[in-house]
């Protein structure tokens, strides 16, 4: 264990005081996806904590995602929400297996797509097949600003049949210089379950680098329409690029 320890730590330290020219690029922590990808061979984790406070009460969950770069314009995508706790609800939720693909320069656009299959456990686990389809774009405004918006759609089974929904979602990212960032963000379904109204969440966060290839963050969000979504969540994680 202290060994495993060790050289973790080693690991953490050297992304701290590498030299690249290159700084590590997150889908975390908002909620909006970029559209850049993480460089052919390359290995990329973004793990994270989130306390999510209900009507019925409080969870927490891990959500992680893994990335490694197939080409310099194709990533394989591995995510989910980790180990949940709840009340009478533990287990590990179903994972996500899916791809980016990136294209475009001036603005910067990618489409992204996974399969969430039949996994988990305990009280989390699922049964059913559900996939989202995911059109996103960087567009630069001057040094400082930027936009992150996202389109999609998704095909998914609550438990009372499939349905179709469809996905916006848009970040507005202020670079308080070229290793801090602060945001706000918000997302829309269009039908949060079959036969329902729509969700929007918003969120609002900071995120930081250390060296070239270590992400800080930190976030905090709330519901302000639907049922299915947290009425408040609060999350912070770190990403690290290998």
């Amino acid at each position: 264990m202290r060994t495993i320890a060790a050289i973790s730590f080693a690991l953490f330290a050297f992304g701290a005081f590498a030299q690249d020219a290159d700084l590590i690029n997150a889908d975390r922590p908002g909620i909006a996806d970029g559209s850049a990808v993480v460089g052919r061979g390359i290995f990329q984790l973004e793990f994270g904590l989130e306390r999510d406070h209900n009507g019925g009460g409080r969870s927490l969950s891990s959500p992680v995602l893994f990335r490694y770069g197939m080409t310099r314009d194709l990533e394989l995508r591995i995510e989910g929400d980790g180990y949940i706790r709840e009340r009478h609800a533990n287990g590990f939720a179903p994972v996500a297996i899916g791809v980016k693909y990136h294209f475009g320069q001036a603005p910067s656009m990618g489409v992204i797509a996974s399969v969430s299959v039949p996994s988990g456990t305990g009280e989390q686990r699922s049964h059913e097949t559900n996939g989202i389809a995911v059109f996103t774009t960087d567009i630069n405004l001057g040094e400082k600003w930027s936009l992150n918006p996202n389109a999609g759609l998704a095909s998914q089974d609550d438990g009372d049949g499939r349905f179709t929904a469809g996905i916006l979602a848009l970040t507005v990212q202020y670079n308080v210089s070229d290793r801090t960032n602060v945001f706000v963000d918000g997302a829309m379904q269009t039908q949060e379950s079959r036969g329902g109204g729509e969700s929007l969440v918003v969120d609002a966060g900071a995120a930081w680098i250390v060296g070239s290839n270590t992400q800080f963050d930190v976030s905090i969000g709330w519901r302000a329409r639907g049922t299915t979504t947290p009425n408040v969540f609060v999350g912070a994680g770190i990403s690290r690029r290998f």
